[in-house]
């Protein structure tokens, strides 16, 4: 029309906007836009298949909106056989999709929140099994305690085992050090770890108070089943873990040394991600609270826990065994996130790793291996005898000497080799049953060990160790010389 009115031709005009001359004609003479010539489309382009049953369809999503429309399809077939065929299914869906948004029941409304700098920070934890990732060829199963600055997204982890209290409380003062300073207050799930009564938003845990008193922090939950009400953290987690799992396919492998090696590569991946954070952090940091004087103490202690005959104590449902001379004393078990320390007159007698869930036990020979040299026919009905056998080569000359004796000379035998494993070291005596194993079982008993060891057998290198000959390259160095006869003569040599 602009190209009319500036004197060119109908069919210059056509050409110039790209159309053909026909529908130039026909936008000149209604005077209409394109967009305004487009009538609705009001019609059906083909017959309703369930034109006669449409009251029916209206009745059964007026008792129930949630009937899918599969269930009323398969029930149309049933009442009206042969009447419809399967392809006609997704019609029905459409015109139930329609329903539901016309006359259908409400759906639930998420409402976007205005975030405000220093205002909340918020925490959970992320379960990372699915990532597989393995220590020395074993799986890791752990989670993270994250927590987030809804504000800027800043972020912070720390690796655990369990939602427990000890695993929050120390996450979370990780977090808050680390950021140094502290928001005006703290949202978490209803954890168990910090919530006594799910159904009240304000009934907090002791615990979980006192650590909210001690940085000044407001603390609240959100209700149960409701994960959208702390969807800073959630939306969070999904996007650590993708993050985390782009990162190991760029590393090429999911295996790490060891479990520190894995944690520097957390907080790494960490640390990049907020450094695109910084601007909205800034401000949250001028906003922020001043920490307190000292961390508060995050760990448990059970007092007057009486060590038993067994030599063993129970802490938080699992067994774990103590050394023997404590026997009928009464311990303080001090339990961490990851570990348990037994203390005895103010003395940390034992570390131990902390067991997850309940009815586990950790026994360690070492603590109890005096005592069953001693009386070795407790070794074959022993409760924890698995626990026994430190590893694998142990348990195979354990096999070997009951093979070759009777059940009580082969526990007297393989009790006097673990009681070496303590006193001249596991690894040590490890090495000197490889040896002794692949030679045969005749030469394998605790004399032997006890021989090897004194002669230093185990400090040579291990029998299982591959050794890989030096290769002569002379012959391939005749190569980049001269002469055909060394092509000649190093082919014979590879074909020999």
């Amino acid at each position: 029309m602009n190209q009319r009115r500036k004197g060119k031709s109908l069919r210059n005009s056509a050409a110039f906007t790209d159309i053909s001359v026909n529908a130039a004609r026909k936008y000149l003479r209604s005077g209409l836009l394109p967009s305004e010539s487009i009538s609705p489309h009001r019609w059906r382009t083909r017959p309703d298949p369930f034109a006669d049953v449409a009251d029916e369809i209206t009745s059964l999503l007026g008792n129930d909106p949630g009937l899918q429309a599969k269930t009323i399809f398969d029930h149309l077939q049933r009442e009206h056989p042969g009447g419809f065929a399967d392809g006609q299914l997704r019609s029905l869906q459409r015109q139930v999709k329609r329903w539901r948004a016309i006359y259908g029941p409400g759906k639930e409304v998420f409402f976007a929140q205005e975030h405000i700098p220093g205002e909340l920070g918020a925490s959970d934890f992320c379960h990372m099994t699915r990532l597989r990732v393995t220590i020395g060829g074993q799986p890791l199963e752990h989670l993270v305690y994250h927590f987030v600055l809804t504000y800027s997204n800043w972020e912070a982890i720390s690796v655990c085992f369990g939602e427990s209290w000890e695993s929050l409380s120390h996450g979370l003062q990780e977090a808050l050090w680390k950021l140094g300073g502290v928001p005006k207050r703290h949202r978490t799930d209803s954890l168990t770890a910090a919530v006594t009564t799910l159904g009240d938003r304000t009934e907090f845990t002791t615990r979980y108070q006192a650590l909210m008193a001690h940085y000044d922090l407001a603390g609240e939950h959100t209700q149960p089943v409701s994960p959208n009400e702390n969807g800073d953290v959630e939306q969070s987690h999904f996007r650590f873990i993708t993050r985390i799992d782009q990162a190991l396919m760029l590393r090429g492998n999911r295996e790490f040394d060891c479990r520190a090696d894995y944690e520097r590569f957390l907080q790494y991946q960490v640390h990049q991600a907020n450094l695109g954070r910084k601007e909205r952090f800034a401000q949250e940091c001028a906003l922020l609270g001043p920490l307190p004087a000292a961390r508060l103490d995050a760990d448990k202690r059970l007092d007057k826990v009486r060590v038993s005959q067994f030599a063993t104590i129970r802490v938080l449902g699992n067994t774990y065994s103590v050394p023997s001379r404590l026997i009928d004393e009464r311990i303080t078990a001090c339990v961490h996130a990851d570990t348990v320390d037994v203390i005895y007159a103010q003395q940390t007698i034992v570390r131990m790793p902390r067991l997850r869930g309940k009815g586990k036990s950790h026994i360690d020979y070492r603590h109890i291996i005096d005592a069953l040299v001693r009386k070795p026919g407790a070794f074959e009905g022993y409760v924890h005898r698995a626990e026994m056998f430190p590893t694998s080569h142990f348990r195979i000359a354990y096999d070997l000497l009951a093979a070759q004796s009777t059940p009580l000379a082969a526990a007297k035998e393989y009790l006097r080799i673990l009681k070496l494993a303590k006193d001249e070291g596991e690894q040590r005596v490890e090495l000197v049953l490889r040896q002794l194993v692949r030679a045969g079982s005749g030469t394998l008993s605790s004399e032997a060990v006890r021989q090897a060891l004194a002669e230093g057998a185990c400090c040579t290198t291990c029998v299982d160790a591959v050794r890989i000959p030096a290769v002569d390259l002379g012959s391939y160095d005749a190569l980049l010389t001269h002469a055909p006869s060394a092509v000649q003569s190093v082919t014979e040599a590879n074909h020999a």
